[in-house]
């Protein structure tokens, strides 16, 4: 380590990590059960239901550049990011109840209307938070191997968090009994408290820092768009890694949606999804350090390959539910967990290093924008996520409801089977062709920082 390289406490790492409580919480809960929540207690069609949840997104992704571009605003005027995200830290839980608190006995118009302005709301106030924390890494941590044993750590609570978030909300939900609003109002009491206090906590890890000599002019929205597309142009691994992430956040994101539909009509029991989820959290829980572990001998990106390919085998193979659904469907889910771990903790490894990369070339100050079209990427994979699945449904004739007993055809299940399995190992092969394009690696990270132009060191002043 250089003298000037900064030291990763231990407190530092638990901080950031924190924060993976509400990320993973808020990750988890409304991609699993929002979805199902508009189909079967609203009674919204299928394709609707995907609609909604879309616009949400799609507004999710046009506020992030703009957000990053505040966040990297802030850092200069305060010297912290820390105000954007004790904001969305608070405002959070507020917005995630509203969602699901539909009065009974509204139109299904009227219920979709409501869960659309207040998943939209929730959205804006998770954005506020996680686009400057996807941005702190590369100011926390020096140095390739710092910046992988802080995000490991993270992914560690992200997959505990998942876990809990993605066991414990349908479990709360079914306290409620035969009252489904009932049901989900008090999970979503309880999951929205614990997730925003994981945000509030853990923006205090954002420094307070010294104030930059040279603070940014307040810019336009358009300027900050313009900026997004900015580092999308100059940045190739960025593009490549940002390509392939969110294409990965859209074959977990359909295989999210889809769970609670397959322990309902493939697996006939609702509380079987409680047990895909320790099958597949479980195993990503153990597996975090040993990726990191294999990384640390083959390098982020071989490592990387290693976990997709878990993955996307083991979502393969669970086309087999077509025939013969029962529970080796655990065996095959745990393996995917295995690979998950990976998937989420290398490409985060990656991005500070990107971001590195970038400021040694451009100068510093754009790590907000990078964490703003970040965030826009996943947001976007996951979303479309929801949406595939949502299609599937439609296409194969799924029947919607309002709690009452309906009876679905087998072209409708086996859709629900295929989005599941195959849609996702499939997007999976895309992903690493994606992947294919990043050549980044570990010397081009630790060499030397070389001299920058006037006009660059200026920029750091």
């Amino acid at each position: 380590m250089t003298a000037s390289e900064r030291v990763l406490t231990r407190k530092t790492i638990a901080l950031y990590a924190l924060g993976s409580v509400g990320t993973g919480g808020f990750a988890t809960l409304p991609g699993l059960v929002l979805v199902f929540f508009l189909t079967d207690t609203l009674g919204i069609a299928a394709l609707a239901a995907g609609v909604l949840v879309t616009v949400a997104k799609v507004w999710d992704v046009l506020i992030d550049p703009v957000i990053g571009a505040r966040s990297d605003r802030s850092l200069a005027l305060t010297g912290s990011r820390r105000r954007l995200m004790v904001l969305g830290g608070a405002l959070l839980p507020v917005f995630f109840i509203l969602t699901f608190a539909v009065p009974v006995g509204l139109a299904p118009a009227v219920s979709g209307l409501w869960v659309l302005l207040a998943f939209t709301a929730t959205a804006t106030a998770f954005s506020l938070f996680q686009v400057p924390y996807i941005a702190l890494p590369a100011e926390l941590a020096d140095g390739y191997d710092q910046r992988t044993r802080l995000l490991s750590v993270r992914v560690v609570v992200l997959t505990i968090s998942i876990l809990l978030f993605g066991a414990g909300g349908p479990a709360l939900r079914d306290l409620g009994g035969k009252d489904e609003h009932l049901g989900y109002l008090l999970m979503a009491l309880v999951a929205g408290l614990v997730i925003g206090a994981g945000m509030v906590v853990s923006s205090f890890v954002a420094r307070a820092g010294t104030p930059s000599l040279v603070v940014p002019a307040r810019t336009s929205i358009l300027a900050n768009y313009r900026a997004g597309l900015a580092v999308l142009r100059r940045s190739q691994p960025f593009r490549a890694l940002l390509l392939t992430f969110a294409l990965q956040g859209l074959a977990t994101g359909v295989m999210l949606a889809g769970a609670q539909y397959v322990a309902r009509w493939v697996l006939e029991s609702d509380g079987a999804v409680t047990f895909l989820f320790i099958a597949l959290i479980a195993p990503a829980v153990l597996f975090a350090p040993v990726w990191q572990a294999v990384a640390g001998r083959v390098g982020k990106e071989r490592a990387f390959v290693f976990a997709s390919l878990m993955f996307g085998v083991a979502a393969l193979a669970l086309v087999g539910l077509l025939s013969a659904p029962g529970a080796w469907i655990y065996l095959p889910v745990a393996l995917a967990g295995a690979g998950y771990a990976g998937m989420q903790s290398l490409p985060m490894a990656m991005l500070p290093d990107v971001i590195t990369h970038d400021a040694r070339t451009h100068g510093d100050g754009s790590a907000g924008i990078f964490g703003g079209v970040w965030t826009a990427g996943e947001t976007t994979g996951m979303a479309l996520g929801t949406t595939a699945l949502t299609l599937m449904l439609a296409i194969t004739g799924y029947v919607e409801s309002t709690g009452n007993t309906v009876t679905q055809s087998a072209t409708a299940v086996s859709g629900i089977v295929l989005a599941f399995s195959v849609l996702p190992a499939a997007i999976i092969a895309l992903s690493l062709w994606a992947f294919s394009r990043y050549r980044l690696r570990k010397d081009d990270i630790d060499r030397p920082v070389p001299e920058l132009p006037d006009a660059l060191e200026g920029s750091r002043a």
